[in-house]
């Protein structure tokens, strides 16, 4: 006999459709699952018999085939496990074949026959074309954000069936769960000094431009950027969910709801490759670039970090998504993060004070590699954070809140949002010309550094949506102004600074 039913596996953070054909016939008794699965997926056989034989089910002493299509998308996970034992119970004469037409089945087996919940929920159930799916009680809070199909559950197999059979009502789900107080959120005010630095925050905030510190220790790079999250208005519906399908797919809790605050995410420098930018051998998941995918990724210490993690973001930052390849899959995941730096001078990290720089020249040099310079240029705001002066440490006074700041940021966000884009960073370059052409003197200046070399034609366009966003925070409209242009060069500095105390 052949049963067919719907569920759906996940590659990278999307779900796609998967049909489970379950045949049971004449042979040598036997268990086959075919139609590209990977190991985990190929384990569901001694899961399924184990929850069918512990539930109270017989398992059918004949050949069973499992067909898992379409055959051409590798099946990863074990979100299948459900719909295989739902399939070999019609299959066997134990279940009607009607009371799964039009059911989606999407969860985990244990083998006492519990169903438990799958990383990705919220995208499998999306992918499920079905008016009607079937999670674990687990997964019941993530199904439900997807608001399309009508969501059932039940905590194990034996429960499930009785459901579906009539012989019992289906079980209530579960109540969502109460999100978690949030900490409250570190404030700018906290900062004494740092007036560029600060600005430098806002505008990085406002125009979503990356922004890379350099200072020596305990000048307050860290403390600066873990402010910026702070600043930025909460994600928008399509963000929203996009980030909360990242997250759902990497296995993260979630809030009482979709992730509407921008992600922070600060990986450590020992990260590998993969690890920031997704991944991996056997299931793709998201690596750290797309976890912060409408938020923000800093990278502390950025001369520590290898170079082949560092020139993988290259990519990412030019496009907003990330390709990963493998000879059977290939995904696209979201990367459109707000990418913020700090790094010290030099190893010893006192390279700002030549005198007082204790590195070598071969440390320095092997130092200075490890950020190249394509890297350098996608960031739009390069600025030097030295240590305030005691007396502003002591006696100096607070900066504006994060919600003074915020509410500017919001409002030159909206300036960006009439002319058609999220930030001026991903402002198309024909709309930014027509939208704010540089005045004469402005133009002269662009002139002059590109002539000089200072300037290359990626970073013109940057220099010029960071003056956009100068002036929209000033409230300025028209052909954009030299001293906004000005400002913006002044807060790229010259990359020769940025690696080290040597000629640019």
């Amino acid at each position: 006999m052949l049963a067919t039913v719907s569920s759906a596996t996940l590659l990278g953070v999307d779900g796609f459709p998967v049909t489970v054909e379950v045949h049971v016939g004449q042979g040598l008794p036997g268990f086959t699952v075919v139609g590209l699965p990977d190991a985990s997926c190929r384990e569901a056989r001694d899961r399924v018999r184990a929850a069918l034989l512990t539930s109270g089910f017989a398992w059918p002493d004949k050949r069973t085939t499992v067909n898992l299509a379409p055959t051409s998308v590798r099946k990863i996970g074990s979100s299948l496990d459900l719909a295989i034992a739902v399939g070999v119970l019609v299959a066997s004469g134990q279940l009607p074949a009607d009371a799964v037409a039009e059911r989606g089945f999407i969860g985990e087996l244990g083998l006492d026959g519990t169903l438990r919940h799958v990383p990705g929920a919220l995208s499998l159930v999306d992918a499920v074309e079905t008016a009607e799916v079937v999670v674990a009680p687990g997964s019941v809070f993530e199904a439900n954000l997807v608001g399309r199909p009508r969501v059932r559950c039940a905590p194990d197999l034996a429960a499930l069936v009785d459901a579906l059979t009539g012989e019992a009502p289906w079980p209530r789900p579960p109540d969502d769960p109460v999100p978690p107080a949030e900490p409250p959120a570190p404030d700018l005010a906290d900062v004494r000094g740092h007036p560029l630095a600060r600005a430098a925050l806002e505008v990085a905030a406002a125009g979503g431009h990356h922004l890379l510190m350099v200072g020596p220790p305990g000048s307050g790079k860290t403390m600066l950027a873990q402010r910026l999250p702070g600043l930025l208005p909460d994600l928008d519906d399509a963000s929203a969910l996009e980030a909360t399908r990242v997250h759902s797919a990497a296995g993260l809790a979630l809030p009482g709801g979709l992730v509407r605050r921008p992600p922070f995410r600060a990986p450590h420098h020992g990260t590998s490759a993969v690890a920031m930018v997704g991944g991996g051998s056997g299931r793709l998941r998201p690596g750290e670039i797309s976890l912060a995918s409408g938020g923000v990724l800093f990278l502390d210490e950025l001369g520590e970090f290898a170079p082949l993690v560092l020139d993988s973001l290259r990519q990412p930052l030019e496009e907003g998504v990330i390709r990963i390849a493998r000879a059977e899959t290939r995904v696209t995941l979201p990367a459109r993060f707000l990418l913020v730096a700090a790094m010290n001078p030099c190893p010893c990290g006192e390279g700002v004070t030549p005198a007082a720089c204790r590195c070598s020249d071969r440390s320095l040099d092997r130092y200075r590699r490890r950020v190249s310079g394509p890297l350098l240029d996608r960031f739009d705001l390069r600025l030097e954070v030295l240590r305030p002066d005691p007396e502003q440490l002591l006696r100096g006074e607070a900066a504006d809140p994060s919600a003074v700041v915020a509410e500017r940021v919001a409002a030159a966000r909206r300036r960006a949002a009439e002319r058609g884009a999220r930030t001026n960073a991903e402002l198309p370059t024909p709309v930014l010309e027509r939208v704010a052409p540089l005045g004469p003197e402005a133009s002269a200046l662009v002139e002059r550094a590109l002539r000089q070399g200072r300037l290359t034609a990626r970073g013109l366009r940057r220099v010029w949506r960071v003056a956009l966003t100068l002036a929209d925070l000033d409230g300025c409209e028209g052909p954009l102004r030299a001293e906004h242009v000005a400002s913006a060069f002044h807060l790229r500095s010259d990359p020769g600074f940025v690696v080290g105390p040597q000629a640019a």
